[in-house]
C-alpha cells in the first residue's frame, strides 16, 4: 500500500501511527495494497478555506476526503479488489486537539488524528453518515477498525468516541 503523509500543520503528531492506522484500516477492508493514499495535515486556516471552498460551510473541520477512483471494498470474499487512486484526506491537528480534549472521554490529539484517518478512510470508500442507518454501519466499521488495531498494539483503555458525526 503506497501511503504518503505530509504534515504541513505547524504541529507535531505521531506521523508513524497515522501511516499505520490508514494502512491497517485499507487491508481490513480489503483494499488492493497497491493501491495509493496520501494522507496531508493543514493548519486550521487551511482547513477552513478548503471546507467553505469545497462544503460551503465556514469554520475549519476536523477532516475531509478527496476521493479519486472511488474505490470500493470486494463485495464478497472471492473477489479481488481493484487497485486505483483511493484520494486525499486532508486532517487538522488543531481541531483534532481541540476535539480530543473535550470529547465524553477525553483523549490525546493523536488518538484523535488516528480515529480521524479511519473516518477519512471509510469516507473515500464510499461509507457516509446522513442517515442513520449509514451512520450506524460507518461508525460501527470506525470502531471496529480503532479497536482492532488498538488491540494488535497492546493500547489500553478504550478506543476514543467518535467526535465526528
Amino acid at each position: 500500500m503506497a501511503i504518503e503523509v505530509n504534515n504541513e500543520s505547524g504541529l507535531d503528531f505521531d506521523e508513524q501511527a497515522v501511516l499505520d492506522i490508514a494502512r491497517y484500516a485499507l487491508a481490513r477492508m480489503r483494499i488492493h495494497p497497491l493501491s495509493e493514499l496520501s494522507v496531508i495535515a493543514v493548519d486550521a486556516a487551511a482547513m477552513e478555506q478548503l471546507h467553505l471552498t469545497w462544503m460551503d460551510l465556514p469554520g475549519p473541520t476536523d477532516v475531509m476526503s478527496f476521493p479519486m477512483d472511488e474505490l470500493r471494498p470486494p463485495a464478497r470474499d472471492d473477489e479481488e479488489p481493484d487497485q486505483g487512486l483511493l484520494g486525499d484526506i486532508v486532517l487538522c491537528p488543531e481541531v483534532a486537539r481541540t476535539q480530543g480534549e473535550q470529547a465524553p472521554t477525553a483523549h490525546s490529539m493523536d488518538d484523535e488524528l488516528q480515529l480521524l484517518t479511519v473516518h477519512g478512510v471509510l469516507h473515500l470508500l464510499g461509507y457516509d453518515h446522513e442517515e442513520p442507518a449509514e451512520k450506524a454501519e460507518m461508525f460501527g466499521l470506525q470502531k471496529a477498525i480503532v479497536d482492532g488495531w488498538r488491540a494488535e498494539r497492546g493500547l489500553s483503555g478504550p478506543s476514543p468516541a467518535p467526535t465526528t458525526a
